[in-house]
């Protein structure tokens, strides 16, 4: 087979040419629900379109979660999870798929994944019933998942106070592990 030097380079000037489109274009990401831009005016009453890009601090493709996931929910910052640590009464849940959590959580977190919290609220100190969930000695839980544009922690605080859950004892960490990688908080790795 006899090599043929200019196919050859043509054939890696389109690659090149190709790969050099792909980064030109970048993913855009959600931002608030589904939408993938938000637009705002200036004084002038110009527009402008506000995207976001994934980026290596980005780190997943979620879109922003409000502050409050739910009426009555507490939104904490690192103060309050490193407080929360010394509490008797708090419990930090990891709410994040298995994987994600090997790869790294905040020491003395429990794991509950985000889809089973509703049916495992007996660990968050409430007690099943015919009538449903008694959460009057309910914990104190101090929720996290991925960061602020990680749907899992509050999605699993709205199916929380759905069944009964107080809000009020609910302590969302809307930073999640983004946020607390990126201050130098320690981070432990391995299989639970």
């Amino acid at each position: 087979m006899k090599l043929n030097i200019t196919h050859l380079l043509a054939t890696l000037g389109l690659a090149t040419l190709s790969l050099n489109s792909l980064a030109a274009d970048p993913e855009y990401l959600r931002i608030i629900g589904t939408d993938t831009k938000f637009v705002v005016k200036n004084a002038k009453g110009e527009e402008r379109e506000i995207r976001r890009v994934m980026t290596p601090c980005a780190k997943n493709q979620g879109w922003l979660q409000p502050v409050v996931p739910v009426p009555g929910v507490n939104p904490v910052t690192e103060i309050e999870m490193l407080n929360a640590m010394n509490d008797r009464d708090a419990m930090l849940v990891d709410m994040r798929e298995p994987e994600d959590r090997a790869n790294g959580t905040i020491p003395g977190s429990h794991h509950i994944v985000y889809t089973e919290v509703a049916a495992r609220m007996d660990e968050l100190g409430c007690k099943k019933t015919a009538k449903g969930w008694d959460c009057a000695g309910a914990k104190k839980v101090f929720a996290f998942c991925n960061g602020p544009v990680c749907p899992q922690s509050p999605s699993a605080i709205q199916a929380m106070t759905r069944d009964g859950f107080p809000a009020s004892k609910i302590y969302y960490y809307r930073g999640g592990m983004l946020d607390w990688s990126a201050l130098g908080f320690p981070v432990l790795k391995g299989d639970f």
